[in-house]
């Protein structure tokens, strides 16, 4: 259908503010980026925009030295795999149970369920129920923190319940226990809801700083991102040649400034998260919905 002037003209504005929009979210990422790449003494003249001024790889050369760094990098990547793996098993086995017809005080169960995502007994209390359970410092507690999500575990509740029962039943013809049916017909037709939820739950998982800091001391047991946080904060207060190696602080004295390490530890934690989403893009549609067109 061919446009008259004034359509032409709306599309015109919507595309310009479209670009304006992704420009305003991509820059600060890019700009990042750049000065990552940028000599750390040149940076702090200012001026560094699109490109870098004075191109380097001594500030990822410094984070990759660093063991701390490195080692709260593994942290990172075994927490988001098994946390993400725990936390999908657990909720979506919790929502096929409330899904199915018949459970004894099912609304119930629901009812305390949402009034835990919008109710907590706070901070303190969490805190002292985790060290008196021995998982204070652990990185068990890192794995099992928010091991079922209500949110993630409505959407499977819906999802499971809109399912045609002669699959369950199909099952049971052929032997199947509850569990059977669950990992054998039910998780392998979930694909979808589970990749899109188990993104959603790895990012996360990725992202956060603040349960580690609250209830890990242990620095062997520190994630990248709450080490990130550290270095942040060491920055803002001029201690982070304290805390770096020998190498690390005759870099720091020549070229390398703290913002340029910050920025490098940002890219080196943002990144691999980032390159996950492409594959899991087409998920993202029919996963979110599938599950909450109703009720």
């Amino acid at each position: 259908m061919k446009l008259n002037f004034s359509d032409k003209v709306l599309q015109t504005v919507i595309y310009f503010l479209l670009f304006v929009l992704a420009f305003l979210t991509f820059y600060p990422f890019w700009n990042s980026l750049v000065i990552s790449f940028n000599v750390g003494s040149d940076t702090s003249i200012g001026g560094i925009t699109f490109w870098p001024r004075k191109f380097t790889f001594e500030n990822y050369e410094i984070v990759f030295k660093e063991k701390n760094i490195f080692h709260a990098y593994l942290v990172t990547i075994g927490r988001t795999i098994l946390g993400t793996a725990v936390s999908m098993f657990f909720t979506a086995l919790f929502a096929y149970g409330l899904s199915k017809k018949g459970i004894v005080f099912k609304k119930g169960y629901m009812i305390i369920c949402i009034v835990t995502m919008y109710f907590s007994g706070g901070l303190i209390p969490y805190f002292i129920l985790v060290y008196n359970l021995h998982l204070y410092d652990t990185f068990t507690f890192l794995i099992i923190h928010g091991m079922v999500n209500v949110y993630n575990m409505i959407i499977f509740r819906t999802f499971f319940s809109e399912l045609p029962d002669g699959l369950e039943e199909s099952g049971r013809i052929d032997g199947c226990s509850n569990f059977g049916v669950f990992f054998r017909i039910v998780l392998p037709i979930s694909g979808p809801v589970v990749a899109t939820l188990g993104l959603f739950t790895a990012v996360g998982l990725w992202n956060d700083w603040f349960t580690p800091a609250v209830f890990i001391s242990n620095q062997n047991l520190i994630p990248l991102q709450t080490l990130l946080v550290q270095i942040v904060n060491a920055g803002q207060t001029a201690t982070l040649i304290a805390n770096l190696n020998t190498y690390a602080q005759s870099a720091v004295q020549n070229s390398v400034t703290v913002k340029a390490l910050q920025m490098a530890t940002m890219m080196i934690a943002t990144l691999p998260i980032l390159f996950v989403y492409p594959f899991l893009q087409k998920y993202f549609v029919k996963g979110a919905l599938v599950g909450s067109l109703k009720e």
